[in-house]
């Protein structure tokens, strides 16, 4: 099982399969377990009948588990989608960040906990050339189903560490159309990036990620800013 350098526990998980032939690791995707505990997150993680995992599980005091070899498909994304393809299992890697979420109590990410993904996502990257723009959120290939990790996740501290995209807009992304462009509009600038716009909730999960302080599933002025901004630092 390929492993991250040091303090990483092995917690197998039986929930996992091959990845079809010549299809190579494209995407990494960050969750948080959702959960009450820990505990009860790394048992379902493991348990046959619940059908779900993960390759990775970070623990709030940074303890790393291991579940599934990173060569093995494991069954995190479920139904999603990014960039036009489905079966997003099949391309990634998933990281479980253990988080009440917010069913039973979201709270800020401990930084210890950060640090560890942070150096997690690196190694991962490394391994694979997965690029800072393809480590996205469930939220994110899953907007209509999916909240995780939310909106008190630090993707701006991951983007600084080169892991993720945080938006740094200019004046080149300002545009006097912003009241008025149409909904079909935004779509289009959210379907370029990699979302789903057939799914509902599309712009609330954009905003979740990359405009936590703007959470009303509307379009607004700073919100198309830094989607502009996003497509112009992937060229997309």
């Amino acid at each position: 099982m390929t492993r991250t350098g040091t303090g990483c526990i092995d917690r197998p998980s039986p929930n996992h399969g091959p990845r079809p032939e010549g299809v190579g690791v494209e995407l990494l995707i960050l969750h948080y377990t959702g959960m009450p505990t820990a505990e009860s997150a790394l048992t379902r993680l493991c348990e046959p009948t619940a059908q779900v995992s993960a390759h990775y599980t970070v623990d709030e005091d940074g303890t790393v588990y291991a579940h599934v070899p990173e060569d093995r498909r494991a069954w995190h994304a479920g139904l999603s989608s990014w960039r036009g393809r489905a079966d997003v299992n099949s391309r990634s890697i998933g990281i479980e960040i253990v988080n009440p979420g917010h069913e039973f109590g979201y709270r800020p990410f401990p930084t210890v906990q950060m640090a560890a993904v942070a150096d997690l996502c690196l190694d991962i990257m490394g391994r694979h050339g997965i690029a800072p723009a393809d480590v996205i959120g469930h939220s994110d290939i899953a907007p209509s189903r999916k909240e995780d990790p939310g909106e008190l996740f630090d993707w701006p501290g991951l983007a600084a560490r080169g892991i993720g995209l945080w938006p740094q807009p200019t004046p080149a992304d300002d545009s006097p159309l912003d009241s008025a462009e149409s909904a079909e509009d935004v779509a289009a600038l959210l379907g370029r990036y990699g979302y789903d716009t057939a799914e509902s909730r599309v712009l609330l999960s954009f905003q979740r990620h990359f405009h936590p302080e703007r959470l009303t599933g509307e379009p607004n002025p700073e919100t198309l800013r830094r989607l502009r901004a996003l497509l112009r630092m992937t060229g997309r």
